[in-house]
This record gives C-alpha cells, sequence and structure tokens, in this order.
C-alpha cells in the first residue's frame, strides 16, 4: 500500500473551507462506519447505495480505480471484488484521520494494491487514467464540485466510467422533512448551506459537459441519487 499527498486549496469567500471538513471528519473518523450503519434504522440503506454505484463503473479483474473522498474505505472491499487482486485501487480524500482508519481497514484484510492520498481532490491531478471514478457520499461538500467533475471525467480512459452516490433536497412534499432531517445529517458536513447552494446541479451540468451516457437514478424518497456516465471513445 502507498501513501501520497495532494495539494490543498482554498475554498471560495462564503463556502465551508477545507479545514472545517477535515475538522469534521477528524472528529467522526474512529466511529464513522459505526455510525453510518445507524442510518438504516430511518431507511437509508447505504450499503446497497453503494453496491449500485460501484456495480454501475462496470469493472472488470485487473482494471484500475479511482475513487474521491474514500474516507475510512467502506468502499475498498466492494472495489476490491470489481477488479480482483490484480486490479489497482487510488483512493483520495482530504482527512489524515480517515485514511488512518482506511488503513487500518486495508492492513486488517490484506489488500496490497490499494494506493491512498491525502490532498482536496479540487487540486489532485491524476498522472494515470482510470477504468472508473467513483465518489460517494462526498462531491457535494466540495466548495465547487464542477471542477473535480470535470477532471475525473478526464482521467477516464474511452469507455470508463464515473459514477457518483450523494444527497440532494427531496421533491416535495418530502422536502419538509428536511429541516428534522438535518440534524442526522449535520456531523457529517451536510448543512443547509450546503444544501440551499444544490451542488447536485453542478455536479450533474458537469457530467452532462463532460461525459456521455449520463443518467440519474433516484433512491430514498429523492434524497439520494446515483449519477453515471461514460467516457466515449473518439471514434464513436
Amino acid at each position: 500500500m502507498n501513501t501520497s499527498t495532494a495539494t490543498p486549496t482554498a475554498a471560495p469567500t462564503g463556502e465551508m473551507p477545507a479545514t472545517s471538513v477535515v475538522d469534521t471528519y477528524r472528529r467522526r473518523a474512529r466511529h464513522y462506519d459505526l455510525t453510518a450503519n445507524l442510518y438504516y434504522l430511518i431507511g437509508f440503506r447505504e450499503q446497497a447505495y453503494r453496491a449500485r454505484a460501484v456495480d454501475a463503473l462496470g469493472l472488470r479483474a485487473g482494471d484500475t480505480v479511482l475513487e474521491i473522498g474514500c474516507g475510512t474505505g467502506l468502499n475498498f472491499a466492494l472495489l476490491e471484488r470489481a477488479v480482483g487482486p490484480t486490479g489497482h485501487i487510488v483512493g483520495v480524500d482530504l482527512t489524515d484521520a480517515m485514511l488512518d482508519q482506511a488503513r487500518e481497514r486495508i492492513d486488517r484484510r490484506g489488500w496490497s494494491n490499494v494506493e491512498l492520498v491525502l490532498g482536496d481532490a479540487a487540486a489532485y491531478r491524476p498522472t494515470r487514467r482510470f477504468d472508473g471514478v467513483l465518489s460517494t457520499l462526498a462531491l457535494s461538500l466540495a466548495p465547487d464540485p464542477a471542477p473535480i467533475v470535470a477532471w475525473a471525467a478526464g482521467a477516464l480512459r474511452p469507455g470508463g466510467h464515473l459514477a457518483v452516490l450523494d444527497l440532494k433536497l427531496p421533491p416535495a412534499p418530502l422536502a419538509r422533512l428536511v429541516p428534522a432531517l438535518l440534524p442526522l445529517v449535520r456531523p457529517f458536513g451536510v448543512t443547509r448551506t450546503v444544501l440551499d447552494r444544490r451542488p447536485w446541479e453542478r455536479i450533474w451540468g458537469a457530467m452532462f459537459e463532460h461525459l456521455d451516457n449520463v443518467h440519474i437514478g433516484e433512491s430514498w424518497g429523492g434524497a439520494v441519487y446515483l449519477a453515471t456516465g461514460r467516457h466515449m471513445p473518439l471514434n464513436t
């Protein structure tokens, strides 16, 4: 397992700075997995949503995949099953404490094909191409996720897929429940300010601009979405 560092960038005025996200997830890192599982009590089938996102990448044995905002590595077992021991996984995350938990998971499982990168996804520029790029419950926290989607699309090999699983405001009348649900997600940095800037629209717009075959599906009453797109070969 390798570990490297990417240079962080500052957040635009009025947005949640990267340091706030780091502080939030440092406090949550050790118990993040346990806390995430508690959301099953309110019908949030996180593991099923994650599995669906990984399946959408269409990975095969030996493929190389990038995860943006990998956190504690909750998706690594799914990705390992998809690419196998001959494949390669690169996980990028902003928070050192989350990557510490991911590293423990990797060591515990004996995976030797996972590379961890500490840094801001807005500043990260990979030097290789990927068969798939994944982000789950992370991109919405970026001050502007559109440029991240743009470079992620450019990092795909022809035919490769990008899959983004994240949160959004549900349609009416379920939108009336948002004030009651916010205390449940605020500990993970999802605030009213984040939702009011509607980051999913920036993500979707960038995907339609830079990818083909974009598809958006919703779950959990429209509060969860899975957006997928494909980098098409130039000769198609």
